[in-house]
């Protein structure tokens, strides 16, 4: 049976495939096939600068056809590698014997052993996967997650007057306003993101064991380390890490991994104070036509897109923090365990892709529901001891927390009357009296 949306083993590429099918150009098998042509073809043109003797005869004019090669390169180029594969049992090398046919081809057959002159597999998988990381991070990955914040910014904006019960503990606490509970989520996710900006995209580069051997043995007059800082870092726009053993130490992949997990933590706890607040009905949900909300309640209409968005954010988080743990610890000079690992790096990616845009839905859903924040806050006038025992210490008064604390716990429900009667037998002046009075849970929000 062929894969479809409907045979797919994984909902990432079954039911969330209208969502994630366009990071199949980051983290496909043919995608990462591309890549290594990408990589191993720039390499060549490189060597060509350098320029070797060998490669002086080479005519400048065919970097156009060569670069065409990646620039055109197709599906069928990719089961053309494959079929190689079955034959070589190695990926890389398939890709090496595809370029030497296309060397062939336009007549380039002299320089054809030049293709992967002196590298390992791991310098080309340990570019062309952090080049497509990189890609696929600032191509889908910033632009879904600055909607999200900017959403979420709007929202601050829309509500920064709305005063609102605080919960601390689950427990009526000091109001706040809901504007700026939004801004907490909106300064977190701006920090982490900051972050995210200043980790570089390490890339290996070195040969077998990260010591240019079989370069410096081939040209010995040659600086293959500056050569291989500028392939690496100007060329294909990563950051080359000076001392490795056969492959990246993946130090800075782990930092990117924990980054994002980071940025998914944040918005798990952005989904779950939603979901409370829908729950305790400070917002209700646009509801359209057709959609049912349970399959055996007719009123409900569910908050499925933030229990969505935290499920797959939990799932891309245990992968990130495996891919953290793992791809940094190697046996000796290289095993190959990070290789299988590899991978799978976009399969968090995808979980957290359709975990923002589940977010980005369930926000574009919520109707503020005032009347129930006001009803909240009017039921819960007994957060203005705090405001009228801190005036009262201020001015002196013997004992004020814990006068207030015999009426806050011994007076039973505490309203409106409940406040002005209690303040108005305090021994204080009327003037202090009426500052007092003066104090409501809605204008109780501080600064």
């Amino acid at each position: 049976m062929p894969l479809s949306p409907l045979s797919a083993i994984s909902p990432v590429d079954g039911r969330y495939y209208p969502v994630t099918n366009q990071l199949s150009k980051y983290f496909s098998e043919a995608a990462l096939i591309k890549f290594r042509v990408y990589v191993e073809l720039e390499y060549f043109i490189q060597l060509c600068e350098l320029p070797l003797p060998q490669l002086a005869g080479f005519n400048k004019n065919s970097y156009a056809d060569l670069r065409k090669i990646y620039a055109d390169f197709t599906e069928e180029d990719a089961i053309s590698i494959k079929e190689i594969e079955k034959i070589t049992n190695h990926d890389v090398k398939a890709v090496e014997y595809f370029l030497k046919k296309q060397f062939d081809r336009l007549n380039l057959t002299d320089f054809k052993e030049f293709i992967h002159f002196g590298l390992t597999s791991q310098d080309i998988n340990n570019t062309a996967i952090p080049y497509s990381f990189k890609l696929a991070v600032e191509e889908q990955y910033f632009p879904a997650v600055k909607e999200v914040i900017n959403l979420i910014k709007g929202f601050a904006e829309d509500w920064k007057h709305v005063s609102m019960l605080a919960r601390t503990h689950g427990q009526p606490a000091s109001p706040t306003r809901l504007g700026k509970e939004m801004m907490v989520f909106v300064e977190r996710l701006e920090a982490q993101l900051q972050l995210c900006h200043q980790i570089p995209f390490a890339a290996k580069f070195g040969g077998a064991t990260g010591n240019f051997n079989a370069h410096h043995v081939a040209y010995p007059a040659t600086d293959w380390k500056a050569f291989g800082n500028h392939f690496v870092n100007k060329v294909l726009g990563l950051s080359r890490s000076q001392f490795t053993t056969q492959i990246e130490h993946y130090d800075q992949f782990a930092a990117h991994c924990d980054n994002l997990k980071r940025i998914n933590n944040i918005l798990i706890d952005l989904n779950r104070d939603i979901w409370t607040y829908i729950s305790i009905n400070y917002f209700k949900q646009k509801i359209k036509a057709g959609e049912v909300g349970s399959s055996a309640m007719p009123h409900k209409v569910n908050p499925i897109d933030f229990e969505n968005s935290e499920g797959n954010l939990g799932i891309a988080n245990a992968l990130f923090e495996h891919l953290a743990a793992k791809l940094p610890i190697s046996r000796l000079q290289r095993d190959l365990t990070d290789s299988t690992v590899l991978r799978n790096i976009g399969v968090p990616f995808a979980h957290t892709l359709i975990a923002f845009k589940s977010i980005i839905k369930g926000l574009n859903k919520l109707v503020l529901n005032e009347a129930a924040i006001r009803a909240d806050l009017e039921d819960n006038w007994v957060v203005v001891a705090e405001a009228i025992q801190t005036i009262l210490r201020r001015e002196g008064y013997p004992n004020p927390y814990e006068a207030l604390k015999d009426l806050t716990r011994v007076s039973g429900h505490v309203d409106e009357h409940t406040i002005a009667n209690f303040v108005n037998q305090l021994n204080i002046s009327e003037e202090l009296k009426q500052e007092l009075i003066a104090i409501t849970p809605f204008n109780y929000t501080g600064i």
